[in-house]
């Protein structure tokens, strides 16, 4: 499909709405419907990832500039590209998640990003929760029960999540709690989720067994643990 450009600037215009961002179609009584086109749907997911700290338009975390310099960094890849490809069988199931654990370093976020583009590509509405940052801004809001259920919404209702080095730093019993309520609503709810962490998930059954157990169960059969300083692409040609 032909697409074409705004007159006045060299952006290039959706070819269904013609940039407006709706399409208008007659039913049989002779009626306007107007309905969302999905290049709005598109750019709303991507205003959003902007909101929480990224800017994927700018972003080169893609599968394209992922660096492969062993065996596990192919095999990390490998995962990455199949859960794409099978992600519309497998959504709506149980196990339908995936998680890049372990060794700091070894593209953990970079596949996680590249997986979540791919997928907005087509539709799919994600949303970005870098841990840290966001775990600190719910738990301000706790003591305002209106404040502290809309800041979860998003996190726990997302057709797909992508949770960002989890359990970063120290970890407290409300830390736990919060990512509980997410990560079982989502269990409950069969949502997909895209975690990085550097914890195995042997670590994250020590630090809560049923945070751990649902990821597990979650992402079994795509669970990618990535341990020694080797797998580090930072350190690669250091001495």
């Amino acid at each position: 499909m032909k697409i074409s450009k705004d007159l006045y600037s060299d952006k290039e215009v959706c070819p269904k709405c013609r940039g407006v961002g709706f399409i208008v179609k007659r039913d049989d009584k002779y009626q306007d419907i107007i309905t969302p086109c999905s290049c709005s749907v598109k750019d709303n997911v991507k205003l959003k990832w902007k909101r929480a700290g990224l800017n994927v338009d700018n972003s080169n975390l893609s599968f394209k500039n992922y660096r492969v310099f062993n065996e596990l960094t192919r095999y990390s890849k490998n995962k990455a590209f199949a859960y794409v490809k099978n992600f519309k069988e497998i959504k709506n199931r149980r196990q339908n998640s995936i998680a890049f654990l372990g060794q700091v370093g070894s593209g953990k976020t970079h596949l996680s990003i590249a997986i979540a583009m791919n997928l907005m590509d087509s539709g799919v509405r994600a949303y970005y929760m870098p841990y840290r940052d966001v775990i600190t801004k719910i738990k301000q809001n706790m003591l305002d029960d209106e404040v502290y259920k809309k800041s979860m919404e998003k996190y726990k209702t997302s057709e797909l999540l992508i949770i960002d080095d989890l359990f970063k730093g120290k970890v407290t019993e409300s830390d736990i709690n919060i990512m509980f309520e997410i990560i079982n609503h989502r269990y409950l709810n069969n949502l997909p989720l895209i975690i990085s962490s550097e914890y195995t998930i042997e670590k994250l059954l020590d630090l809560d067994e049923a945070v751990g157990s649902r990821i597990f169960e979650m992402c079994r059969g795509n669970v990618v643990e990535i341990e020694g300083k080797e797998n580090n692409y930072r350190l690669i040609g250091k001495n």
